[in-house]
């Protein structure tokens, strides 16, 4: 008998997730996590994350990010602690700007609240914001911020606190079938035996299930914290989470909720990477002004100068959707999300899908969009 039902390679966002929602159903679960959960190693930090309802990506995905709200206060209900904060979102762009239109049209076909609003509206409701006056924009009251960190922390603790086993610093060297189980091979040869597992690895998952590896671009992105000119002005009561499409960028943003500054980004590469250990580099000159110059034109109370920078990796899928689902050839091994750059909002109900996945081999869940065989077909 394996000694474990189910085990879990991986416990940033989806992985910590999926081991709370296996223990939360008695299964003799382990997670296994190559360096601290919440280190800056892949794309599971970072201080915060957007959530939002409307989804410009594809509308489908609505559906799904309403499961995740729930699941979100779920935690917080179970855990006494706040992890999901409601500022609303602005999204805007110059006049057809495809973001914008798509988010208007993913909230018009799921009935989602909404304004259609002018830069003077904006300006007026949100002074932090300077717009050009023929941008078009959205507002939707129901997004805010996600706290990675602490939320992976929150998920890891209450799978503990029901039984399951963490193990750190502990790198896997492969995940292989073993009759209708797996085999878990670690750094040094220990093997640990499972019936099922979920490969939660980031941006190491192409080395765990080799026929994702050619199918996956690794980016480079930097984050960028700024000291606002107007504090003021960019509190959350004030300011927003934000998504500004330029003619050539998208940069996304959070006011200044832990009093650490304004966090924005690029959406889009800041550079290709190797792979998972490639050196990102420093953060240049030139990746801040991409940057701060949309900010000093779109939201200059809000950047006044860099306070503090950091990067991350994107895993991202050729059509950018998900990739999650059982492995085509082994279908106790559960590929669990590169994410394309937006999955953190969404890690709340894809751990309850994954644990499905991996003790039923079904789930009633919308996400049959994001199979891994559709990568073997296209």
């Amino acid at each position: 008998m394996p000694a474990f039902d189910v085990a879990v390679v991986g416990l940033g966002a989806m992985g910590s997730a999926t081991l709370y929602e296996l223990a939360r159903r008695g299964q003799r679960a382990i997670g296994i996590e190559r360096f601290e959960p919440g280190h800056d190693r892949g794309s599971s930090h970072g201080e915060s994350r957007l959530i939002r309802m409307a989804y410009f990506e594809d509308p489908a995905y609505v559906p799904l990010v309403r499961l995740a709200y729930r699941n979100w206060r779920r935690l917080e209900a179970l855990t006494g602690e706040r992890v999901l904060s409601v500022t609303g979102i602005l999204e805007a762009g110059a006049r057809g700007s495809p973001m914008v239109q798509a988010s208007l049209n993913s909230a018009l076909e799921h009935g989602l609240a909404h304004e259609v609003l002018t830069a003077a509206q904006v300006a007026e409701r949100f002074p932090a914001f300077q717009l050009p006056a023929d941008w078009d924009c959205v507002f939707q009251p129901d997004a805010g911020i996600l706290q990675p960190e602490k939320a992976i922390g929150l998920y890891l603790q209450a799978a503990k606190d029901l039984g399951a086993e963490v193990r750190t610093n502990t790198r896997v060297r492969e995940v292989r079938p073993r009759g209708d189980g797996v085999a878990i091979v670690l750094d040094g040869g220990e093997v640990i035996e499972a019936g099922a597992a979920v490969i939660a690895a980031g941006p190491w998952i192409g080395e765990l299930a080799p026929f994702l590896a050619d199918h996956l671009r690794l980016t480079r992105q930097v984050l960028i914290w700024f000291e606002p000119e107007r504090p003021e002005l960019v509190t959350p009561a004030r300011m927003p989470v934000f998504l500004l499409q330029t003619a050539d960028d998208v940069i996304y943003g959070v006011p200044d909720f832990l009093g650490t500054g304004v966090k924005a980004a690029s959406h889009d590469a800041c550079g290709e990477l190797a792979s998972a250990e490639a050196d990102r580099g420093e953060v240049t000159a030139q990746d801040i002004e991409r940057v701060h110059r949309v900010m000093r034109a779109c939201a200059p109370a809000a950047a006044l100068r860099p306070r503090r920078t950091a990067t991350c990796v994107y895993t991202r899928a050729p059509d950018e959707h998900f990739i999650l689902g059982p492995h085509p050839d082994w279908p106790q091994i559960v590929i669990a999300s590169p994410c394309s750059g937006h999955g953190f909002k969404f890690a709340s109900i894809l751990g309850e899908v994954l644990a499905e996945l991996a003790t039923t081999g079904a789930t009633n869940k919308p996400v049959g969009l994001f199979s891994p065989t559709r990568l073997l077909t296209a």
